[in-house]
């Protein structure tokens, strides 16, 4: 006696892939074709600054509108807004734009310096670094004739000896952005953010009478410019634009608010 035999259940497709991931897909996929990646691998690309641009623009909107929001519970006349204001602009600016440029050029001279004391140490001991070179490619999983085979192009050339060393040992970028350019634009975006808080007391001292209430519009701009730069900041901390926007306008708004309410507690002493 035989028994039928179950029939056989058509194959389920699968879900087509949602519009936005397929595109994703598409576009990764020509980010990985041969001549892409040969051109991408083989060209340096230039270093980005948006990052410090970022930075600067948020500590230049949150610090002018913390002394704005100071001085305006000390309930100062809006001249000493506007000469306290364009102080901080001026004096914070450069200071944090000069920490940023001695910090950058403080990277490049210590990837210098490691990169002399590695050409000294190969040329007086090349035993000892060429045995490091092995250890390190070693733990990278690589063994017998592969290994050696290694060892033997790295330490044919010097220059990738040394930068091998740097990399691999120390743990250093070999190349870094100009320290000039970033404390630049640290500057630019400090200067170009805190200026939104001082617009409308700016406007009120050309054009009397023309604003009204030069605070309520400081902290309207003012929390405009706190959105707008924390949502580009999401580009580079991979957070969503609304979040990181959302958090920066708290953030500045508890820093104001935290000088507004010392300007109060002493304003009895102005």
């Amino acid at each position: 006696m035989s028994s039928a035999s179950p029939e056989k259940q058509p194959e389920r497709p699968e879900p087509p892939e949602p519009p936005e991931s397929a595109g994703l897909t598409a576009a990764l996929k020509r980010e990985h074709e041969p001549e892409a990646i040969r051109r991408r691998v083989s060209s340096r690309s230039a270093h980005s600054y948006m990052g410090d641009a970022v930075l600067g623009a948020v500590d230049g909107a949150v610090t002018t509108f913390a002394v704005v929001a100071g001085v305006v519970g000390a309930e100062l006349s809006s001249n000493i807004v506007l000469i306290l204001g364009l102080a901080n602009l001026v004096a914070d600016g450069f200071s944090m734009a000069v920490s940023n440029f001695l910090g950058t050029r403080t990277v490049a001279e210590t990837v210098a310096k490691h990169r002399s004391d590695e050409e000294r140490q190969i040329e007086v001991i090349p035993e000892g670094e060429t045995a490091e070179v092995r250890e390190i490619f070693r733990q990278k999983g690589f063994e017998g004739d592969v290994l050696e085979r290694i060892v033997e192009v790295i330490t044919s050339d010097q220059e990738l000896w040394v930068n091998t060393m740097l990399q691999d040992e120390h743990g250093l970028q070999l190349e870094g952005p100009s320290a000039s350019r970033a404390g630049g634009v640290t500057f630019a975006a400090f200067a170009a953010a805190g200026a939104m808080p001082l617009l409308s007391f700016a406007f009120e001292a050309m054009f009397p009478g023309s604003v009204g209430n030069e605070f309520l519009w400081s902290a309207v701009i003012t929390g405009v410019t706190f959105f707008t730069v924390g949502a580009l900041k999401s580009r580079f901390v991979e957070r969503h634009w609304l979040r990181s926007g959302t958090e920066t306008l708290v953030v500045g708004g508890a820093a104001a608010g935290l000088a507004f309410g010392v300007g109060v507690g002493l304003r009895g002493l102005a």
